[in-house]
């Protein structure tokens, strides 16, 4: 599951556990409760989300082996990760993934719909892999490939060739801002990262609603965000 530490302004939420962090429905369920659990906090708007994992996998996507027990699951677990990314979005705080490990599809998604990626140099890559285990990738997905990948080079290599896009790399093609050694100095980074934001003070709640005009694209295709800036949740039915 989860673990959720309080590190002066800074929150840090970990992917606990040494297994590949499958989004299946109990960990989407628990990473969204400790992200309202967050956003409840009094310092929310002032503070900054770090998100990282223990074990080699920061995730390794969909939990595909449970899909295939029962295929509305695959609808279940795209609806609960949209509506995750919909959170992630519209938190009033700015947002860091320490990529500690693998992060693929589903979870290469996740590290994604942060606003800074921070990656470690020598274990891991970043990996659209439904090319190659002939998937068809949701729309929603585009969206924020589109969102965060300016370069349609880099576009094409992520998602037509499905490259294991290795943290120098990352930075090479602009989706990942900075790479370090290890899984602990990616980390470190990261707190100073966030430690250097909060400092800079400005209002979370201001942050957010401009972050949700930004990636206005992503929330239609999440949670049905409308041109006048409202939303509401709807299922599109979306395959994994």
């Amino acid at each position: 599951m989860c673990s959720l530490e309080k590190r002066g302004r800074l929150f840090i939420l970990k992917l606990t556990g040494d297994g590949e962090h499958r989004l299946n429905p109990t960990l989407l369920d628990s990473i969204r409760s400790t992200i309202n659990k967050i956003r409840s906090d009094q310092s929310s708007s002032q503070s900054v989300l770090i998100t990282t994992s223990d074990g080699k996998f920061f995730s390794n996507g969909y939990d595909l082996a449970l899909a295939e027990t029962n295929p509305s699951l695959s609808v279940l677990m795209d609806v609960k990760l949209r509506s995750l990314v919909a959170d992630l979005i519209s938190l009033p705080m700015p947002t860091i993934a320490a990529v500690t490990g693998h992060a693929s599809a589903a979870g290469c998604i996740l590290a994604m719909s942060h606003d800074y990626v921070l990656m470690r140099s020598d274990r891991g890559f970043l990996y659209m892999s439904e090319l190659n285990i002939e998937l068809k990738v949701p729309a929603w997905f585009m969206a924020v490939i589109r969102a965060k990948i300016g370069s349609p080079a880099a576009r094409r290599d992520v998602m037509l060739t499905a490259a294991k896009v290795t943290a120098e790399k990352g930075v090479e093609m602009g989706i990942v801002d900075s790479a370090y050694g290890s899984a602990a100095e990616t980390v470190e980074a990261a707190v100073r990262l966030g430690e250097e934001i909060v400092m800079r003070g400005g209002d979370g709640h201001v942050y957010g609603k401009m972050r949700e005009t930004l990636f206005r694209e992503v929330l239609v295709h999440t949670i049905g965000f409308d041109e006048t800036g409202s939303s509401g949740v709807r299922n599109t039915g979306s395959k994994l």
